[in-house]
């Protein structure tokens, strides 16, 4: 199946990929990347949960939530005086994920891929 890059963004001479250098920048916080992972797992938290689950105070957790509500990858629902949060779609997931299991490659917890010829 023939996939037009251009399109899809993938060509190295693409807009998207200024754009994709921000998410990336978006995403190199471990307490981001902790809070994209558990509210993967979750349909929603409050930011008190996510403060427990993800072991920071609720005012820093608030902070990174709100970089991620400015880059679109979580949205949020209110409840009363809470304030739910869940991802936007599984992009931000998923980026999460695969950089995880790059890192579990680069320490050789996992079996390294076949590369590319």
């Amino acid at each position: 199946m023939h996939v037009d890059k251009q399109v899809c963004g993938l060509d190295p001479e693409s807009e998207y990929v200024e754009l994709a250098v921000e998410v990336f920048a978006m995403l190199a916080d471990a307490t981001r990347v902790k809070i994209v992972l558990a509210l993967r797992n979750a349909e929603e938290m409050s930011v008190n949960h996510l403060a427990d689950v993800v072991d920071k105070s609720p005012a820093a957790v608030s902070q990174h939530l709100a970089k991620l509500r400015l880059a679109r990858m979580v949205s949020t629902r209110r409840e009363g005086t809470t304030v739910f949060y869940r991802l936007t779609d599984e992009h931000a997931s998923e980026l999460v994920i695969d950089a995880v299991k790059q890192a579990e490659h680069v320490v050789g917890a996992a079996p390294h891929h076949r590369t590319r010829a």
